[in-house]
């Protein structure tokens, strides 16, 4: 009688794997390189919630644009950075960021996350209240764009009625978004492990006068299309020349790398990850896009060193 009664049968499904890429500006480019690695591997995350830059390679990757942002990134150079910069005195940000945005426009044109074939989430925060915001539909490049916002660099991004700025602000590292949408595995990537005592701006490891900023970049301002003689007071301003106190830039992405390493730190120590990689690129300053190759380098040798930990992690729970 025993033998008429139906055995269940247990199917396991592999485990959902959620990737969880941090903020860092110019840093970002790591990520690329822990992408890489990951893909050499055979392993594809299902889910991708990215903070900021995270957001950037992260959307460029579920979207199957990460060649693309690749190349974007290694052509990237001191000159054509400039380029980008479009002043816009009174818009909320020293830049209104419409040339960068156009650059992801044409690349990912009106795509929207909710027809990816795998889950992503970009993190941001909502200048009226400081809430954090998981923008999981919509057009791509608009959540981008809100995730990147730094304050008093690019305009704050109004999403369906809500003022959105850099998700850094509230979710340096989004680990906590991964395991809310049902990641078994997590694996987070944080660009500001190592940054104590280094500089903000470039040449990471020491702070560069502000003289020396302004002479690296003296043609810089020949560089800004259409900006006015205030913007251009803007920009030199921007690059430094204080005589000798800290400029605007150390100023504010100094108080910006305070602002993510205190808070990664303790949302990891409240919600760690299952696997935390830490790309060692505090010498890169948050405005050297220009060193792409190297930020990736260091990303893939990052997840290579990390690979033992993922792979036994998905041998125990497959």
């Amino acid at each position: 009688m025993a033998d008429l009664i139906p055995r269940p049968t247990w199917s396991r499904r592999p485990a959902t794997i959620g990737l969880a890429l941090g903020s860092g500006v110019a840093r970002g480019w790591a990520h690329i390189g822990v992408l890489r690695a990951l893909e050499r591997e055979g392993i594809q995350p299902d889910i991708v919630c990215g903070t900021s830059i995270g957001a950037v390679v992260g959307g460029g990757y579920v979207a199957g644009k990460l060649d693309e942002v690749e190349k974007w990134a290694r052509g990237m150079t001191q000159r054509r950075l400039f380029r980008f910069l479009d002043i816009g005195l009174g818009g909320g940000g020293l830049l209104h960021g419409n040339k960068l945005a156009a650059e992801l426009q044409n690349e990912l044109g009106d795509l929207e996350i909710q027809h990816l074939s795998r889950r992503f989430i970009a993190v941001t925060t909502e200048l009226a209240t400081g809430h954090e915001i998981w923008l999981r539909q919509g057009y791509m490049v608009e959540a981008m764009r809100a995730s990147y916002a730094l304050p008093g660099i690019f305009s704050p991004v109004k999403v369906e009625g809500r003022w959105l700025i850099d998700g850094a602000l509230v979710n340096p590292v989004p680990v906590s978004t991964c395991r809310a949408f049902g990641a078994r595995l997590v694996i987070a990537v944080n660009l500001n492990a190592d940054i104590f005592g280094m500089g903000t701006v470039r040449k990471g490891d020491r702070l560069e006068s502000d003289e020396e900023l302004e002479a690296e970049n003296a043609d810089a301002l020949s560089l800004v299309s259409g900006a006015g003689m205030s913007s251009r007071l803007a920009l030199r301003k921007l690059l430094g020349s204080t005589k000798g106190t800290p400029g605007l830039t150390t100023v504010m992405f100094g108080a910006f790398n305070i602002v993510q390493d205190r808070l990664a730190r303790s949302r990891l120590a409240g919600d760690p990850p299952d696997v935390l990689v830490n790309p060692q690129v505090a010498h890169i300053g948050l405005l050297d896009f220009h060193r792409a190759e190297e930020s990736i380098k260091l990303g893939e040798l990052a997840m290579r060193e990390a690979m033992p930990m993922i792979q036994e992690a998905l041998q125990v729970l497959n």
